[in-house]
């Protein structure tokens, strides 16, 4: 069974940083997605930024672009998101997913925003003002 196993929330103050890790397990093809949603009180889930295995490419909500980096370790299974310069407005359950092919396309663009195939537990990230 696929599993991913999301860690680093925490609590930090306005202007600080965190570093979030996802480690996939369970499969064994080599294209796939692993992407950051996140979720905050009263709101619908929404994407931060995701990753393609294959070839490194990275995707970012307008919201978190300059101040958030994902990265990968593929040997490992294993995506960073790295967080600066956070924000009230980024306190929310941060959960990571994986998405495999066939992938949603809209106008030949990968639309990573849908959703993935399989979720991890979240992990909260509270940030103080």
């Amino acid at each position: 069974d696929v599993q991913l196993q999301a860690s680093g929330g925490g609590l930090v103050q306005s202007g600080g940083s965190l570093r979030l890790s996802c480690t996939a397990s369970g499969f064994t093809r080599t294209d796939y997605v692993i992407g950051w949603f996140r979720q905050a009180p009263g709101k619908e889930r929404e994407g931060v930024s995701c990753i393609k295995n294959r070839d490194g490419k990275q995707y970012y909500a307008n919201s978190v672009k300059g101040r958030f980096t994902i990265s990968s370790d593929n040997t490992k299974k294993t995506v960073y998101l790295q967080m600066t310069n956070l924000k009230p407005e980024d306190t929310a359950v941060y959960y990571c997913g994986i998405d495999l092919p066939p992938y949603i396309y809209t106008n030949d663009e990968y639309s990573w925003e849908f959703g993935m195939d399989y979720w991890g537990k979240g992990t909260l990230v509270t940030v103080s003002s």
